[in-house]
């Protein structure tokens, strides 16, 4: 049996692999895998969950966000 190497990626490939890593993620949808683009974040956080811990009550009252006040 012939073995076959694995051959080393390029900068510019690993910077690429790098790239589309952080912009996608993988998920599995009827056990295949499926590239889908990953949810915006702030500071690794959902969006949400940041304007929930962040947001003050009259910001949230004048962007109609009323499930969100104490």
């Amino acid at each position: 049996m012939s073995k076959k190497c694995k051959r080393k990626l390029t900068t510019a490939q690993k910077a690429e692999k790098k790239l589309r890593q952080k912009k996608y993620m993988t998920i599995f949808v009827n056990g295949r895998q499926k590239r889908i683009k990953r949810p915006p974040t702030i500071d690794g956080m959902d969006v949400d969950e940041f304007i929930r811990r962040n947001a003050d009550p009259i910001w949230l009252h004048q962007n109609e966000m009323w499930e969100y006040m104490d």
